[in-house]
């Protein structure tokens, strides 16, 4: 018998693929839910513009507002303000 492969079952690329599909969707959400919580310390400029390059520049605009939107954000807090 010769080997055949089960038409049922996905090949490889499609499960990576999948994979780093969803990866990249929850890094989405997680950096939109991050500014949106962190918008009220932002102007509607600034958080617009991240905003906009969160989603436009796919895994780079989310991983820059994770590692350095939002500490900018908190460098406008006033010290005697609560988080």
């Amino acid at each position: 018998m010769g080997d055949t492969l089960n038409p049922i079952l996905p090949a490889g690329y499609d499960i990576a693929w999948t994979t780093v599909s969803v990866l990249f969707i929850a890094l989405l959400v997680v950096a939109l839910v991050s500014l949106a919580r962190s918008a009220q310390r932002l102007t509607s400029t600034q958080a617009l513009i991240w905003a906009l390059v969160t989603i436009c520049v796919p895994v780079v605009g989310p991983l820059a507002w994770l590692l350095i939107g939002r500490r900018s954000g908190l460098a406008h807090v006033q010290p005697g303000k609560d988080l």
